[in-house]
């Protein structure tokens, strides 16, 4: 005698599928709200001198975990990436600059002070809010030699932040990996240069 077991594989099945539906619809508003952590809010290069210096807004929206992690003595490093291109229409794109930054949020519980760490020095903050307002606001960062571009070409710009985990404790590498609240990186924010 054999016997069928398909009514209960469809029970199964659709129970599973009801559950993985419930927790995608609750899961929606949280990565809506976890994309909304960083963004570039806008970004322009200025010529000075003999260089081209980078200056940018961000709004990055450090979350509970991560703040939790800066009171226990934990460093943040951020890494801002700029990308200079120009388009070929027979090719790929030329790549003319690729640079990149490492800014850095520590708490220290003796002083009771942030600090700011960034290529142009370090600064001491009394509040975490002083501290993101500074990481916030990129200015003067020298990114390419003036002579590097033809005037009244058209170049791609874009720069983004992001979370440096690689940067972390190897123990919290390991939990970045699985969790949302580690991985805070804004999209590219991409411009027009023509000098």
């Amino acid at each position: 005698m054999t016997a069928f077991t398909t009514p209960c594989w469809k029970s199964w099945l659709s129970s599973l599928l009801a559950a993985l539906a419930f927790t995608a619809a609750s899961l929606a508003p949280v990565a809506a709200a976890h994309a909304d952590g960083m963004m570039v809010k806008s970004a322009e290069l200025v010529a000075n001198d003999d260089w081209y210096y980078l200056h940018a807004e961000f709004d990055a929206g450090l979350n509970r975990a991560l703040e939790d992690a800066l009171s226990k003595g934990i460093s943040l490093n951020f890494l801002v990436e700029f990308d200079l291109t120009r388009h070929r229409w027979y090719w790929f794109d030329e790549s003319i600059a690729t640079v990149r930054q490492n800014l850095r949020i520590s708490y220290h519980a003796l002083t009771q002070q942030y600090q700011f760490s960034s290529n142009s020095g370090n600064k001491s903050f009394n509040t975490l809010a002083e501290a993101k307002a500074e990481l916030n606001h990129l200015a003067d960062w020298k990114v390419l030699d003036r002579n590097q571009l033809k005037k009244g070409t058209s170049y791609n710009a874009a720069v983004r932040m992001k979370l440096d985990v690689k940067q972390l404790p190897k123990p919290l590498q390991v939990e970045a990996l699985g969790s949302k609240d580690w991985d805070l990186a804004s999209e590219w924010y991409r411009f027009t240069v023509t000098p």
